[in-house]
């Protein structure tokens, strides 16, 4: 008897090449019937059918039987690897019903199966590889691609998780494993993985923090899609997807408090780091702003209610400056220009006055700092034209060194200034901005140019005070211009002093941003700058190339004075690009073939690099310009924002060079700071949200608070956008559908009419037999198709009533490709079928009606 029982429970159940049928027919009792092994017994698959019992699960799921998936799921014993195929098409056909039957299956099955939160060992299953799904798709990241989110609240609860995939160049154990299996599929798995993660439901759902989680993942895609460039696409449309988030979320604050808070929310991270920083007295930190700044998100920057938040505070107690005009604005800019010292001294007396409170309004403080850097560049002009009018004395060693030097008095302010925005934004974010690094090259140009005069005047000084050291001291204070060393401290000291005036010129395009059209050129200037450099690399192979090669031909000779040398050569190449140089230097009638291949290659070079390569940069340009151009709301309201933000923290108020005056203010603060060992943070006191409250929330902080309304209030637009794009569908389908019964009541009324009125026609039961079978087969086709009103008098078209209740997850899926038989692609749409109905009916009417007058 043991053995025979142990025989049983060993059998293996066979697949019943009915059960396909049955299950596209909806018959529970043929399927219950097929998998009945009459002894009660749930037996084993046949391992070599598991993908026909795999078709017929699925099959059962996509199209929504919820019997027969029940008769299934009792009669048969499937597997891990089958319930989970299972539970990827129940998720994919939106089933939260079916997913959580399986779900429940699923802990049954993983205590001796393997852990369902990862699903990275399928890239080592051969059985899954004709799946329709790709490898690294898990239930959670299928419905988070699908935002199916009452489904992603199901599985996180559940336990299901999506890990960070490891960064692209990881040396562990699975991922080496995995890149030697099967690459392809690795890089699947990463791409699905980040999909998951990217998406609206999963960031909303499983993260705290969903505005910061997407600012973060949208930096990583970034940075990714440089790492990884064979899918550079797929992450930057992720990426964009991560930004859109970030400003739906956003959206969803509805009063200036939610909107306040936000922008100041600050994470653990660079929690310290903001404290550290101080802002002027009414201004907020704005640190996720900042933060937004910082991870390049434009979307979110640009967005109405951030500009506005800005706008507000740039402005501060001047509200009319917005709305004012432009007359109005040059005129009080003028006039700050001119009373700049006056202002500085005042704010200098007295700070907390209505003046100095005034001036450390970020839009005057701009003006200010604008207006000290206009006298910078006015003093640059006039120390040029002083150096013209007094030529002979600069050109020689008797220069003095107190003519020229009045630009240093800015320099060392500025200096100054950049010491203290490095100490107040770290080292790290300061060299972030390129153009910090251009203003400590600047500054340390003049400052080199400066010193190296010093050091002429001090060597001077010093040699002469030796009587052995004659020549040298008549070198540093008596000798023309004409004998001096090509390395001469001053000939560098100069054209340093040349080159740092011109960038201190470039410098003015800080301040563009302030207006919109400049801004925007400003913006495309750089854009078009980084195309240059981009450029100059592949001109100066080409140009390298070139030069080599014509050199090398007139090396030999010495007929021409342009050629056969590097210099004279590179100079000849150089001005051709232009247009200014004799094509005559290449020409040696002396020597035919060194002519002609001379001239060979000058015409290939100015065919390659004039009519080529130098069109090639204007559609570049072009390019670049045109993509600014298109986005230039975007681009330019983010580098208005860096503007501002630049602004808003304490400090500088009084500009260059007045800040090299140590006001009674700052010693106040150095006072202050050295008696005072500790700090006291304000911890501000928002209203509660009436609404959390009511939930139970009103020991939650008020950040916590708005952050979970935001994504409550972001889930139920959500979900309202999602059932109203299902309604519009099925509402699209049932119009059709309503379309071709119309058709086909009134051809049946009028093919009615024709059997009523030809007297050739059979007996009445003949005639009443045809239509029944007609109106029997079209009922098989239509449901709640009524027999009456499509043969009576009524002219109205037959009508359809749609029912939400239809679509749920118990009868239908939402899965439009998973409809049901009536309107579903593989059985042809209604409208289509009727028309063939009609037509084949009205064909056998014929017939028949030919039949009987023969």
């Amino acid at each position: 008897a043991e053995n025979q029982w142990q025989a049983i429970v060993n059998k293996k159940l066979h697949f019943p090449p009915e059960l396909i049928a049955a299950i596209q027919e909806d018959n529970a009792l043929l399927v219950g019937s097929l998998l009945s092994t009459g002894d009660g017994i749930i037996r084993q698959l046949d391992e070599s059918e598991d993908r026909l019992w795999r078709e017929a699960l699925n099959l059962s799921i996509r199209m929504g039987n919820e019997d027969t998936f029940s008769a299934l799921m009792l009669g048969v014993k499937f597997d891990f690897r089958q319930i989970y195929e299972a539970l990827l098409v129940a998720v994919d056909t939106n089933q939260p019903r079916v997913v959580k039957r399986l779900l429940d299956r699923l802990d049954q099955e993983k205590g001796n199966k393997m852990d369902v939160r990862s699903f990275s060992m399928a890239i080592f299953d051969h059985s899954i590889d004709d799946s329709q799904f790709a490898p690294g798709v898990t239930p959670l990241t299928l419905a988070c691609q699908k935002d199916l989110y009452d489904i992603v609240t199901m599985l996180t609860k559940k336990g299901h998780a999506i890990p960070l995939p490891h960064s692209i160049s990881c040396t562990c154990l699975e991922c080496r494993n995995g890149r030697q299996y099967d690459l392809l599929k690795f890089s699947l798995s990463r791409i699905n993985t980040y999909r998951g993660m990217a998406s609206r439901a999963y960031l909303s759902i499983t993260t705290e923090d969903a505005m910061l989680s997407a600012f973060r993942l949208s930096r990583e895609l970034r940075k990714l899609s440089k790492k990884e460039p064979e899918f550079k696409p797929q992450y930057l449309s992720l990426e964009e997807l991560c930004q859109e988030f970030a400003v739906e979320m956003l959206a969803m604050c509805r009063n200036q408090s939610e909107v306040t808070t936000v922008l100041n929310i600050c994470d653990d991270d660079n929690e310290d780091e903001l404290d550290e920083q101080t802002f002027e007295e009414g201004i907020p930190t704005l640190s996720r702003l900042r933060l937004a700044v910082n991870y390049n998100q434009k979307l979110f920057v640009s967005h109405p209610i951030c500009q506005q938040v800005l706008s507000s505070i740039w402005c501060g107690n001047i509200p009319g400056w917005r709305g004012s005009k432009t007359v109005w604005k040059l005129t009080v800019s003028l006039g700050i220009f001119f009373t700049m010292p006056l202002l500085c001294m005042i704010y200098w007396v007295a700070p907390k006055s209505k003046i100095g409170k005034t001036l450390k309004i970020p839009v005057i403080k701009f003006l200010l700092h604008s207006a000290s850097y206009l006298w910078f560049i006015i003093t640059l002009l006039a120390e040029s034209i002083f150096m013209e009018m007094y030529r002979d004395e600069f050109a020689s060693r008797q220069q003095n060194i107190l003519y020229n030097s009045l630009h240093m008095i800015w320099v060392v302010g500025f200096f100054w200034s950049e010491c203290k925005n490095v100490w107040a934004e770290g080292l790290r974010g300061y060299i972030v901005d390129w153009s910090n690094i251009l203003d400590m090259i600047v500054l340390s140009m003049y400052l080199a140019s400066f010193g190296l005069r010093v050091l002429i005047m001090a060597i001077g000084h010093f040699v002469c005070q030796d009587q052995n050291l004659v020549e040298k001291c008549a070198y540093f204070t008596q000798t023309l211009r004409d004998e001096w060393w090509q390395e001469d401290p001053q000939l560098i000291s100069e054209i340093l002093f040349a080159v740092t005036s011109m960038l201190s010129f470039t410098r003015l395009a800080y301040i563009l941003p302030a207006h919109e059209s400049l801004g925007t050129l400003q913006i495309s200037i750089g854009i078009m700058i980084d195309d240059m450099m981009r450029f100059m690399f592949l001109l100066m192979i080409i140009g390298t190339a070139f030069l080599c090669g014509l050199n090398n031909i007139y090396v030999p000779y010495a007929t021409s004075p342009h050629l056969g040398r590097f210099n004279e050569t590179f100079s000849f190449l150089f001005w051709t690009m232009f247009g200014a140089s004799n094509q005559g230097y290449v020409d040696m009638p002396d020597f035919v073939l060194a002519q002609f291949v001379g001239r060979v290659l000058y015409g290939v070079f100015t065919l390659v690099i004039v009519i080529i390569l130098l069109n090639m940069l204007i559609a570049m340009i072009t390019n670049s310009f045109q993509k600014i151009e298109d986005d230039a709301d975007v681009e330019w309201k983010f580098a208005r924002s860096k503007l501002y933000l630049s602004y808003f923290r304490e400090g500088s108020t009084i500009p260059v060079p007045f800040n090299l005056v140590p006001s009674p203010k700052a010693l106040f603060y150095l006072l202050r700071g050295f008696f005072c060992c500790c700090k006291r943070n304000k911890i501000p006191d928002y209203p509660p949200i009436a609404s959390m409250v009511e939930a139970g929330m009103d020991r939650v902080s008020y950040r916590l608070q708005v952050v979970k309304a935001l994504v409550q209030r972001y889930i139920e637009a959500a979900r309202r956008e999602f059932g109203e794009a299902t309604r519009k569908d099925v509402g699209n389908r049932i119009t059709e559908l309503n379309k071709g019964v119309g058709r086909l009541h009134s051809d049946m009324k009028k093919f009615y009419q024709n059997l009523q009125n030809s007297k050739s026609f059979g007996s009445k039961g003949d005639g009443g037999n045809f239509l029944g079978k007609y109106i029997k087969g079209a009922q098989n086709n239509f449901k709640n198709f009524d027999k009456n009103e499509a043969m009576g008098n009524s002219p109205d078209l037959l009508p359809v009533n749609l029912h939400l209740e239809v679509f749920t997850e118990k009868n239908t899926p939402t899965n439009n490709s998973e409809s049901s038989p009536d309107i579903s692609p593989e059985s042809h749409s209604g409208q289509e079928f009727l028309e063939r109905e009609t037509e084949s009916t009205c064909t056998q009417g014929t017939v028949e009606e030919n039949t009987s007058i023969m």
